[in-house]
Parts: C-alpha cells; sequence; structure tokens
C-alpha cells in the first residue's frame, strides 16, 4: 500500500480528489487569513480568542491544501513526463505553499511584514551568495522542467562549450544533476550546464531530429 509521500499512482481519479481537497483546503485557508486580520481590528474581549482560531484553522487547512496540490502537481508532471521531474515539481510547490502559509499566518498575527521582508531580504542575499551555484542548478532544474528539451531514456546530442558534444541517453533528472550514460559510462551534468548547452533529440539513425 502506498504513502501519502510516494507518487506511485497517476490515475485521472486520483489526481482530480487530490486538486479537490487541495482546493477546498486552501479555500478555507485563504478565508481564515481574511477573516483573522478583520478579527485583529475588532475591539472585543473575544478578538484575541477569534485571533487565534482564525490562525489555527490556517494552519491544520494550509498544511492540507499545499501537501495534496503539490501530489496533485507531482503527478501530473509524472503522468507526461517522468518520476524524477514529478518530483522535482513537488518541491516547488511545497517550498512556496509553505512560505505563502508563513506570510498568510504572520499577517493574521499581525506580525509587521516591511521588518520581515527587510530581514529576509538581507538572509537571502548571505544565502544566496553561499549557495550561488546550487541555486543555478535548482533553479535550472525547474525550466528544464517545465521546458522538455528532453525527456528520461530519450538519446540526445548536448553541445556545450565545457562538455564538448556528447551523444548521451538520459538516465534521469534530479534538483541538482541530469544522469546521462555515455560512451565511457555514467556522467552527471549539472542542471546549469545542460541548460546552458544546445541539445537535440537524437534519431534511431543517429542524426539530430529537427
Amino acid at each position: 500500500m502506498s504513502t501519502p509521500n510516494h507518487i506511485p499512482d497517476q490515475s485521472g481519479r486520483t489526481i482530480g480528489r487530490e486538486w479537490l481537497i487541495g482546493s477546498l483546503t486552501g479555500a478555507i485557508a485563504i478565508a481564515s487569513v481574511v477573516l483573522g486580520r478583520h478579527f485583529r481590528h475588532l475591539e472585543t474581549r473575544r478578538a484575541d480568542a477569534l485571533v487565534a482560531g482564525a490562525a489555527v484553522v490556517l494552519v491544520l487547512s494550509g498544511i492540507y491544501a499545499v501537501r495534496y496540490i503539490a501530489r496533485a502537481f507531482g503527478r501530473t508532471i509524472v503522468r507526461s513526463s517522468s518520476l524524477s521531474a514529478g518530483a522535482t515539481a513537488r518541491l516547488v510547490i511545497d517550498g512556496i505553499g509553505v512560505v505563502a502559509l508563513i506570510f498568510g499566518l504572520f499577517g493574521v498575527l499581525g506580525v509587521s511584514l516591511q521588518h520581515l521582508l527587510i530581514g529576509a531580504g538581507v538572509t537571502g542575499v548571505i544565502v544566496g551568495i553561499a549557495a550561488q551555484q546550487s541555486l543555478a542548478n535548482v533553479f535550472a532544474a525547474v525550466v528544464l522542467l517545465f521546458a522538455r528539451p528532453f525527456v528520461v531514456g530519450e538519446r540526445i546530442r548536448i553541445r556545450s562549450g565545457v562538455l564538448g558534444v556528447l551523444d548521451v541517453q538520459v538516465l534521469g533528472a534530479g534538483l541538482t544533476y541530469v544522469t546521462v550514460r555515455t560512451e565511457d559510462g555514467v556522467l552527471k551534468i549539472p542542471n546549469s550546464v545542460m541548460l546552458a548547452s544546445g541539445i537535440g533529440r537524437l534519431s534511431d539513425d543517429g542524426t539530430v531530429q529537427h
């Protein structure tokens, strides 16, 4: 039996159910943000309790919304691409959803977003400089996911200033590397290098398809 953390079943019924649950819980989360911000301006003794209740509902519904929408999106990508591409898409949606949930919670609780954004900006610059290459590979993975210059299992020709010209078979694609099989063995190519390369699909006779 599969667990919620895997993407083994790509049936239309499963994906439709997950989109439905994610949409409903997402709507509840949005309503919690709106009501929580409204309750915060009420001048009653119950205002704090109402705000706290809205925050709890937001967290619970937001977690379910992010989980189910990410799973549905990942399964949808898997049906049209590969398991690794679906896992990458799910990870990206999870990250975006968590950030949105945090900002929504701060909005309900009345935390100053201006100071938060300033602090996040400074932290982001420091982290970005320290992890520039890793982040470049992650962003390249997202671009490759949607541009789809190749799919897992295909034979492709890579023209790169770093690699030269290589005819390879794509074995897998992740957040940092694309794994290919060359005449000399298995090679892991950084996503940023793949994104900057010319890529063409090879036909059975070894020529590039147009």
